[in-house]
């Protein structure tokens, strides 16, 4: 390399220090003009670049090679890396397909564009990636886990469990496979050998092991150290250092504080339909408020259609990377970003790691600490985060009055009246309900209902189908317990949501699961005046339906253990009038009590962000809050 090159060569490197490469990609094409050779230079400059975190500097790099001469498929490869560990999965597909064209029998490449399309959420086309890989390499356990993950996107649940099996046969060292594998037993109701693998995760947990998702975790765990921990090995592994956008600066004070939702779920799904209000009855005289829509809705989605009218700034960012999108709201002079999706199916915490704003809260969508540092707040009330329990959570805790949940006051039943008979229900039964969904239900759980439901005879249980394996196997444990089948009622499908509402009306009592709650179904159950009944576990997920009848006065639902949620349950069910008087109050406290305010809580909640910005504005680190 002659010296000319190596000046070349070193003011690339100078910039790279000074973070000015934006700007001179033509020096990166002059040195490969100069010399030809310079392309595997400055090859091994952008890896080390990204080995470092200097992702932008590497994409820059890796680009402008892509661009300027005839490569290696390992250029291409490399960039797609680059690209997914920023989010933007539709570049990532490009550059692994054309490192494919280059090199099409390579199974990193394959599995690498089945990923892709994965998180792009074109999954049948993942599986044929999938598919050529394992034509290639049948016994490759990451392309086995990874097609598993895919499968079970599409409700293929056994067929993923079959290729989770023998992953864990081949490498059971995985990142993340044995709470994939486990969650998706729970989806079909398959508890055999749950608990043994459970007390293994737990103990990886502890060892630091990168071995479940954290949501994966919280329907089958209480214990808050593990789940906390879980999430901060968990956000470790996924985020990068912040070294793309830079340090945030300075906000100074506005008319207007602006905040902005994040979510993948701006359409028709439970956090939607609870916070819809929420966003039209913000003030807007002291408050902007931004929505950043992180997975695009079907076209003709009702609420999606309402939702863009109840913000003032509604963006689409389904095809803009992490990094990009926390550029955005920067340019907005975004003060407070909310996310609303936490560590639930295609949230993208990673936008947070690149600090979108000032100050950036976890919120409403995902019950339990982020577990990363780059998270200030999490919403809370007293009932689902005690004091003694902050220890547990990366975030300052904000608490509310009353609750941390709110509820759409436009989101009533509708005037259908269904009767028991279309419903499948007997006129004379008395009537358990519980709509949760799948993988809530659990061995000990219903143990207990069978105890329940063999005490009074007359009764049935009514629940949500959920999918074809889970109705199987669920009848299947029931009936093995010793309750007929006939007992156990699956409420059909309605596309109305104020329909299911208003067929609620049909139940006596709505029987909680744990260690994770009804939350928006235990919601829906209140609205509709059926009550609630539950006990307080350890986790923010197993306190939240004791938060929600805590605001509606009704504590005397709330249990305070297993043993006496079983015996209420059935004290209730013998009593008429013991249930007939908490109905009645039930549906007097609807109309006076803070859980059905929208406006009341609407107001909390602005305090709440105003003391986070007085706070900001004093320059005080964030800490712990508590709202009057």
């Amino acid at each position: 390399m002659n010296d000319k090159n190596n000046e070349i060569i070193s003011e690339i490197i100078k910039l790279i220090q000074e973070n000015r490469l934006d700007n001179n990609s033509d020096k990166i094409l002059l040195a490969i003009n100069e010399d030809i050779r310079n392309v595997d230079y400055l090859f091994h400059i952008a890896i080390d670049c990204a080995d470092r975190g200097r992702i932008k500097e590497a994409l820059k790099i890796f680009g402008c090679l892509t661009t300027a001469s005839k490569i290696l498929d390992q250029l291409y490869y490399n960039l797609g890396c680059l690209y997914a560990m920023v989010g933007n999965y539709r570049q990532a597909f490009r550059s692994f397909y054309d490192a494919l064209e280059i090199s099409p029998n390579d199974v990193d490449g394959l599995l690498n564009c089945a990923n892709s399309l994965h998180e792009l959420r074109r999954f049948e086309e993942a599986i044929n990636y999938f598919d050529r890989a394992l034509k290639l390499d049948p016994d490759n356990a990451q392309v086995l886990c990874n097609k598993g993950n895919t499968l079970r996107e599409l409700g293929r649940y056994k067929d993923a469990i079959i290729l989770y099996e023998k992953a864990l046969f081949l490498n059971p060292d995985i990142d993340w496979l044995y709470g994939n594998y486990l969650y998706t037993k729970m989806k079909i109701g398959s508890w055999e050998g749950v608990a043994d693998t459970l007390r293994k995760i737990a103990r990886k947990v502890l060892e630091n092991k990168k071995v479940s998702p954290p949501f994966a975790l919280i329907s089958l765990c209480s214990d808050p150290l593990i789940l906390g921990k879980s999430a901060e090995i968990y956000q470790q592994d996924k985020c990068l250092p912040n070294s793309f956008v830079g340090p945030i600066s300075k906000h100074q004070k506005k008319k207007k504080i602006r905040i902005a939702y994040f979510s993948p779920d701006f359409r028709a799904h439970p956090v939607s339909f609870l916070t819809a209000g929420l966003f039209e009855i913000h003030d807007r005289d002291h408050f902007e408020v931004f929505a950043f829509s992180l997975q695009s809705a079907p076209i003709d989605d009702a609420m999606n259609l309402r939702l863009r009218k109840g913000f003032d700034k509604f963006i689409d960012a389904d095809a803009i990377s992490d990094p990009e999108i926390a550029q955005l709201a920067r340019k907005l002079e975004v003060d407070i970003a909310i996310d609303l999706a936490g560590l639930t199916a295609y949230s993208r915490t990673e936008i947070f790691s690149y600090r979108a704003a000032p100050i950036q809260v976890n919120w409403l969508g995902y019950p339990g600490t982020i577990g990363a540092n780059f998270i200030d707040y999490i919403i809370a009330d007293k009932t689902v985060i005690p004091e003694s329990h902050q220890k547990y959570y990366s975030e300052k805790v904000v608490y509310l009055p009353n609750t941390y949940m709110v509820d759409d006051p436009k989101r009533i039943p509708s005037t259908r009246v269904f009767t028991r008979k279309e419903c499948g229900l007997l006129e004379s039964s008395f009537v358990f309900c519980c709509f949760n969904t799948d993988y809530k239900f659990n061995e000990n759980l219903l143990d207990i209902w069978v105890r329940i439901l063999i005490k009074i005879k007359n009764s049935v249980l009514w629940m949500s189908e959920n999918n074809e394996y889970f109705k199987m196997n669920i009848l299947s444990e029931f009936e093995r317990r010793g309750i007929n089948p006939s007992r156990i009622i699956f409420a059909k499908r309605v596309e109305s949501i104020q329909d299911h509402l208003a067929r609620y009306a049909l139940a006596d009592l709505f029987l909680d699961t744990f260690p994770y709650n009804a939350h928006s179904s235990a919601i829906d159950s209140l609205k509709a005046g059926v009550p609630v009944l539950t006990f307080l576990g350890d986790s923010y997920a197993g306190r939240v339906a004791a938060s929600l009848l805590n605001a509606i006065d009704l504590p005397e639902l709330i249990a305070a253990n297993e043993k006496e949620y079983e015996v209420l349950a059935i004290e209730l069910a013998t009593n008429s009038q013991k249930l007939g008087q908490i109905r009645q109050k039930l549906v007097e406290n609807r109309l006076k009590c803070p859980l059905f305010d929208a406006t009341l809580f609407t107001q909390n909640l602005e305090k709440a962000y105003g003391e986070m910005m007085e706070r900001y504005w004093k320059d005080l680190a964030p800490e712990s809050v508590v709202i009057d």
